[in-house]
């Protein structure tokens, strides 16, 4: 079956799709960076009817099981394979990432930053979400066990620091707007043109 499923994906996407009713004009085109399932690119897009929805992933084997969710949906377009380090995205008035900051290298966090800075419209937003690492908010031990899975899985994953983030963002010529803590210490981050 092409049609995979993650339960934290099945469980967030309620609470993101009210932030992101709450934070994006009424229509526009969205761009989701590392789709992964497709779930998110189902359950989102279903709560923003004037959003036409670009669903990609890095990875090749994601994009059946992408497809597989979204099939029927009009407003989705078909997912793209979208290296984030490479200079070739579509133009975007958002771009959505959810979990890929720390389940990639750090070279594809500086690229986010950068290619949403180069490719959104001018009041256009990056909206990221997934767990961060804030400095004088103590961290959950169950965050800090699954830092140190990911890190045993690959060394160059993790639970990355805000500061750090931040300051790759504005080197990008973005700034963080906004920061919703979210359910299971999860934050959503609100990304914007300095």
């Amino acid at each position: 079956m092409s049609r995979r499923h993650s339960p934290a994906a099945e469980r967030n996407a309620p609470f993101i799709l009210a932030e992101l009713q709450r934070l994006l004009p009424p229509r526009g085109l969205l761009l989701e960076i590392a789709s992964g399932t497709g779930q998110h690119a189902a359950a989102l897009s279903a709560g923003l009817p004037g959003w036409q929805w670009q669903p990609s992933d890095y990875e090749t084997e994601s994009l059946p099981s992408i497809a597989a969710w979204c099939e029927g949906l009009a407003r989705v377009l078909p997912a793209i394979e979208l290296d984030v380090t490479s200079a070739d995205w579509p133009s975007a008035d958002a771009v959505f990432c959810a979990n890929m900051i720390h389940i990639s290298p750090w070279a594809c966090t500086v690229a986010l930053m950068r290619g949403a800075a180069r490719h959104l419209s001018p009041h256009g937003l990056l909206v990221t979400y997934g767990p961060y690492l804030v400095e004088g908010v103590e961290t959950a031990p169950s965050n800090l066990a699954f830092d140190a899975d990911l890190r045993a899985r690959n060394p160059a994953w993790g639970l990355r620091r805000l500061a750090d983030i931040e300051r790759e963002a504005q080197a990008a010529g973005l700034i963080l707007r906004e920061q919703v803590a979210m359910p299971a210490n999860n934050r959503l981050l609100v990304w914007a043109r300095a």
